[in-house]
C-alpha cells in the first residue's frame, strides 16, 4: 500500500500545483455549525441521564427521608353513658297567692317584713275593724230581739193549742198564731245570717298567710283605702318549699315518658344554669301535661325541687334534664375522636405498626366530651382523637403520649 502510494504521488507532478477540490467537502462556517449542533445533542444527552439516575436516587431515598404525623390518641374503653332528655325549663313556685282585700277600709298596719318566709295563718294585712264590729253588733241585737218575739209566739201558740182543744177559742185563732211563729222563725233565721255575714266581714279585716311562703313586695302602705273590687292586690305569697320547674320535650318522647310515669318510676331531674356548666338542684320528675302543643311540637312536663337550700327562684330560667336510663358496659371513646363524611361516621385507628386505618362505627348517645360507639370499635384498640384532618388510609402515624385524652371514665 505503501508502494502504491508513493507511485500515485510520483506521477501526481509537482507539489506546488493546485488540486481539483473534492466533491461534498465542507467550509469553515459549515464545520462551525456541525459542531455546536454536535454538541448541543451531547449535552443533552449527559443532562437528561442526570435526570433519570437523581430521580432514581430520589426514590430510593423517600422511604427514609419521610416524616411520621403526629397525633394524640386513646385507648376505647368500657364505660356507663346516660342518656337524657333536656330543655329550657321555668321554675314556677309550688303555689302563688296574690292577696287582695275582700272588703273595704283603711290599712291600718302591715306587719311584715318584705322577702320573709311567713308561716301559714300569719297576719300580713290589719283593716280598720270598727265599722264591721259595728255591723256585727248590729245583727246580733237584731236577732236578740228577734229571737225574744218568736218566744212570745211560740208561748202564745202553746196557749191556744189547748184552748182550741177545750173549744174555748176559735180554730182559726190557734191556726193565725201558728203562721206568726213560723213567720218569726224565719226572721230569727235570717238575723242569725246577717250575723255571721258580719262576723265574716269582721275576719276579713284580717289578711293572713294562706300557705307557709316568701312574701313579695308590699304593694300597699298602711294609711290607704282599699277596696274589695281592687284588682291589682297588696302582696304576692309564693310556696317556694317545694317549688317546680316546668319545661317542654319533643312530643316523639312522650311514649317513653308516659310509659314510666305510668310504671311509678322515679326519674331523677338536673336542674342547671344557663350555660349548662353548674348544677343548680336536683329532684324528681312529678307529672306531664295532658295534650301537646300543636305550635311547637312538645309536651309540657313538671319536675318538683325540695328548695331547702333556696337555690331555685320562681320564674327563674334553668335547663332541665331527665335521666331516663344509663347505658352499663359500653364501648366510649373521646367525641372528638369521631369524623363525619357523607358516608357516615368513622375513626382513624392506630395499628400495631403505628399506621392508621379508617374504621366505619356506628355511634349511640353522648355525654359531655365522651362518644359511645354501637358497633365498629372494640374495647382496647387506639383511634386518633387530634390530627386526625393530616390523615388518610395508611398514613404513618407517632402517637404522643402528652396531653392525650382518655375515654374510659364512667360517667357520674
Amino acid at each position: 500500500m505503501r508502494n502504491l502510494r508513493k507511485g500515485a504521488d510520483a506521477c501526481s507532478g509537482p507539489t506546488d500545483v493546485p488540486s481539483e477540490p473534492i466533491a461534498g467537502s465542507m467550509g469553515p462556517g459549515a464545520r462551525r455549525r456541525g459542531w455546536a449542533l454536535w454538541i448541543f445533542g451531547a449535552a443533552l444527552v449527559i443532562f437528561a441521564s442526570v435526570f433519570m439516575l437523581s430521580g432514581k436516587s430520589a426514590q430510593g431515598r423517600r422511604p427514609s427521608f419521610q416524616m411520621n404525623i403526629p397525633v394524640v390518641a386513646a385507648t376505647a374503653q368500657k364505660g356507663d353513658i346516660p342518656v337524657y332528655m333536656t330543655g329550657l325549663g321555668t321554675v314556677t313556685a309550688f303555689y302563688t297567692a296574690t292577696l287582695l282585700s275582700r272588703v273595704d277600709g283603711q290599712v291600718l298596719q302591715a306587719p311584715f317584713r318584705e322577702g320573709d318566709i311567713v308561716k301559714k295563718g300569719a297576719l300580713l294585712m290589719q283593716i280598720d275593724p270598727a265599722p264591721y264590729e259595728a255591723s256585727l253588733l248590729q245583727a246580733q241585737g237584731q236577732l236578740a230581739r228577734d229571737k225574744a218575739l218568736l218566744a212570745e209566739a211560740q208561748t202564745d201558740f202553746a196557749r191556744y193549742e189547748i184552748l182550741s182543744k177545750q173549744d174555748s177559742i176559735a180554730r182559726q185563732q190557734r191556726d193565725d198564731q201558728q203562721f206568726v211563729v213560723r213567720q218569726y222563725e224565719g226572721t230569727v233565721k235570717l238575723d242569725e245570717g246577717l250575723v255571721l255575714g258580719a262576723k265574716v266581714n269582721l275576719a276579713y279585716t284580717r289578711i293572713t298567710a294562706p300557705f307557709t311562703g316568701r312574701i313579695g313586695l308590699r304593694f300597699v302602705d298602711p294609711g290607704n283605702i282599699v277596696h274589695a273590687s281592687d284588682t291589682s292586690g297588696m302582696a304576692v305569697i309564693t310556696k317556694v318549699q317545694p317549688i317546680t320547674v316546668i319545661f317542654p320535650v319533643a312530643e316523639e318522647n312522650v311514649p317513653d315518658i308516659m310509659k314510666k310515669l305510668g310504671a311509678k318510676k322515679s326519674l331523677r331531674v338536673d336542674a342547671l344554669d344557663r350555660a349548662q356548666n353548674r348544677l343548680i338542684a336536683t329532684g324528681r320528675l312529678l307529672t306531664a301535661d295532658n295534650q301537646i302543643d300543636t305550635a311547637t311540637g312538645t309536651v309540657r312536663l313538671k319536675a318538683i325541687f325540695d328548695n331547702k337550700d333556696n337555690a331555685l327562684f320562681p320564674n327563674q330560667f334553668v335547663n332541665a334534664r331527665v335521666l331516663m336510663e344509663t347505658l352499663r358496659g359500653v364501648t366510649v371513646i373521646p367525641a372528638a375522636a369521631v369524623q363525619r363524611s357523607p358516608e357516615g361516621t368513622f375513626v382513624y385507628v392506630v395499628g400495631k405498626d403505628d399506621t392508621v386505618s379508617v374504621r366505619r362505627v356506628g355511634t349511640g348517645p353522648s355525654w359531655k366530651d365522651v362518644q359511645s360507639i354501637e358497633k365498629g370499635l372494640s374495647p382496647g384498640e387506639k383511634v386518633v382523637v387530634e390530627g386526625a384532618e393530616k390523615l388518610k388510609e395508611g398514613s404513618r402515624v407517632q402517637v404522643q403520649t402528652s396531653g392525650a385524652k382518655g375515654a374510659g371514665k364512667k360517667s357520674r
